[in-house]
């Protein structure tokens, strides 16, 4: 007969654990147990139970035992330089777990404590210099994947400490011993990159973003003088891949849509499954592509090489490209031949494979969204970097080259007139997608919530294309009639909403932008329309509307003549319409008096056309300057609170995924045996 269990018997407690209880509860530890490091990483980390005794303690307690804290920090970064396979992995693995554990706790202050616990200040620069030189040599070396990502686990774990990074003192030691060159040698090779090129954007990401305002960040330097075409390259396809998969994935959810329900059900069905997380094969754009798109605003915003990657097919790659586009058409083709748009769908497939059209798609997607608070942020990141590229002279003339052209399918939003939809043009320069681009969020966000700094974007990127078209005097293939159609309506939206949107928005300096976009073409426009006629109906259209201008002057007297804050800006609006009002003042009783000559009620377009080119000789319109200037993009000031928020989404999305304890340690050790 068994014999019962003793009620007193102590639950079994495995060997390491019996260390960790030493080496946190114990003040002579070493003396208790001589071969405590000799054995220690010889043992399976029990990540877990390492986590309770450090969760268990609060801050003021790590801080009486910090020394024997130091000793084992410092001993783990020493067990990095042995040539033991287990001790590494096992070393690694408990730092990214005391890391992670001292992290979460609260400091009175954070930089001056956490290195004080983890590595004290005597030794702190000595011991932080080996930590990284081992750190760096795993990632180089010839070492598995799962090591290497094992390492880059911890790195992030170092960078993402806090929401605020300038916040995290430990990056000093980082500037200190940059892991920049590291970053670029894993971009400049296919299989680094394939395996580990997202986490090392995101690492420098964040190491670029630390004190950058307060002082020069080495790795921003750095950024801004690379010229080593394959790291560039690299990080170009990286973003590119992203990007394209991202398109793809979207485009394969709406082929499988059906266009039933209401505007709401189209519209909720075609953004909110793109930038929420759902079950299954949903899609999202917050988790990851917020650090990829600011990896391209840093690249785009400092080093002037990387337009030359922004400007070219990329031909790595593109083996895997193909295959998945193949993939892609394999499995859409089945379901979906009978359907009429299969045209369209398989237009939808075709992937450029240069990194600024595959971006404008991307945008025409994050575009549609502005109601969240993500969606408004990707929106406002998106055009950020469109309004640094179009004032790059070199990135401005491969996007208006006639000899470049590109298909780029742009999505769009339900409109009452309209179904939700591609728009998929024929191969033209890139210029011309990105005015549709521009005038597609124009039409499309004229609503309460107004997103009044998105449009003065829009605007700001429409004037600055105009602005290099005159001073380059490029004739671009344009159907211009849509844009002014759009600025407008926009025009006549603030009009009709003034004494909602006035309260609340700086409308008046929106609308100088625009009227002086009219002004740029009214005074310069034989310089980059593409025909004489433009001009005709460029006047045609302002004589059309003339209403929205007379309103819009009304307007500015009113605010003018009152004592409202906005008087200056109103008398800055009223003296911006000055040539506008000179072109409808001129030729509107020209074209009453054919309509009375001829006895007729109602001109067609054509006679008005007639009499507008009869007439241009006795206009006389006033030489207004500036018009073909703009102010160039800075981040400080304005823009720097943006970054900073956006830096702490980032970060603290990183911080929350990272989990320590689902380590495969026993697949790292299988691969590393049987590479070392």
């Amino acid at each position: 007969m068994k014999a019962p269990t003793s009620p007193t018997k102590k639950s079994f407690k495995e060997k390491v654990a019996l260390y960790y209880d030493a080496i946190f509860q114990g003040d002579n530890f070493n003396e208790d147990h001589p071969n405590i490091w000799n054995e220690l990483f010889l043992l399976k980390v029990n990540v877990s139970y390492l986590e309770d005794i450090l969760n268990s303690l609060p801050a003021d307690e790590l801080l009486l035992i910090k020394k024997n804290l130091n000793e084992l920090f410092s001993r783990c970064c020493f067990c990095l330089k042995e040539d033991h396979q287990i001790k590494i992995v096992n070393a690694l693995q408990t730092l990214c777990t005391i890391l992670k554990c001292v992290f979460a706790k609260k400091f009175n202050d954070f930089g001056y404590d956490v290195i004080n616990i983890l590595v004290g200040f005597d030794n702190a620069e000595a011991v932080m210099q080996r930590l990284i030189e081992c750190l760096t040599g795993f990632l180089l070396g010839d070492y598995s994947v799962s090591l290497k990502n094992l390492v880059l686990k911890l790195l992030l774990i170092i960078t993402t400490a806090v929401n605020n990074v300038s916040s995290n003192t430990l990056l000093e030691y980082f500037m200190m011993n940059s892991v920049f060159e590291t970053i670029t040698t894993i971009l400049a090779d296919p299989g680094l990159r394939e395996e580990h090129g997202h986490e090392a954007v995101l690492l420098l990401c964040i190491l670029c973003n630390y004190r950058k305002n307060e002082t020069q960040n080495p790795y921003l330097i750095k950024l801004s003088l690379l010229d080593d075409e394959l790291a560039l390259n690299g990080l170009g396809l990286l973003i590119s891949d992203i990007l394209s998969t991202c398109n793809r994935k979207f485009a394969l959810r709406k082929s499988k849509e059906e266009p039933t329900g209401g505007l709401l059900t189209s519209i909720t069905s075609f953004v909110g499954s793109m930038f929420v997380q759902n079950e299954g094969e949903k899609i999202t754009v917050s988790s990851k592509n917020d650090a990829i798109l600011l990896a391209l605003y840093e690249a785009v915003l400092t080093n002037r090489n990387f337009f030359t990657v922004l400007s070219h097919v990329m031909s790595h790659d593109k083996e895997y490209i193909d295959a998945e586009n193949r993939a892609l058409v394999i499995e859409r083709s089945a379901p979906i031949a009978t359907k009429p748009d299969q045209e369209e769908v398989n237009i939808d497939e075709i992937q450029s494979g240069n990194l600024l059209a595959t971006f404008l798609r991307f945008s025409s997607i994050s575009m549609q969204d502005t109601k969240s608070n993500h969606g408004a942020t990707t929106a406002r990141l998106c055009l950020i970097i469109l309004n640094c590229i179009v004032e790059d002279q070199y990135a401005n003339a491969f996007l208006h080259d006639a000899n470049m052209t590109f298909v780029v399918p742009i999505y769009k939003m339900s409109l009452y007139h309209r179904k939700v939809g591609l728009d998929v043009p024929s191969a033209r320069p890139l210029a011309c997608v990105l005015l549709d681009l521009m005038v597609e969020f124009s039409m499309t966000h004229m609503m309460k919530l107004f997103p009044h700094d998105l449009y003065k974007r829009c605007v700001g990127i429409v004037h600055r294309c105009l602005c290099y078209q005159k001073r380059c005097r490029i004739r671009l293939q344009y159907s211009w009639k849509e844009l002014w159609t759009a600025l407008m309506n926009l025009l006549k939206f603030i009009i009709s909403n003034e004494s909602y949107l006035v309260t609340k928005y700086p409308v008046f300096d929106l609308a100088i932008q625009i009227v002086n976009i009219f002004n740029l073409f009214i005074t310069y426009g034989d310089t980059f329309l593409p025909s004489p006629t433009s001009y005709d109906d460029l006047y045609y259209e302002i004589i059309r509307v003339h209403q929205i201008f007379d309103n819009l002057y009304s307007l500015a007297l009113r605010y003018i003549s009152s004592d409202s804050d906005m008087k200056a800006s109103a008398h800055k609006l009223s003296s911006c319409l000055v040539n506008v009002r000179a072109i409808i003042h001129h030729f509107s009783p020209k074209i009453d008096l054919y309509s009375q000559e001829t006895n007729k009620s109602a001109l067609t377009e054509e006679e008005v056309l007639e009499v507008i080119r009869g007439n241009y000789e006795t206009l006389t319109l006033k030489l207004l300057e500036g018009l073909d200037t703009h102010q160039k993009y800075c981040e400080q000031p304005n823009e720097s609170p943006f970054f900073t928020q956006l830096l702490r989404s980032i970060t603290e999305n990183v911080r929350t995924k990272i989990n320590v304890s689902n380590l495969q340690q026993l697949s790292i050790l299988q691969e590393f045996s049987t590479i070392t």
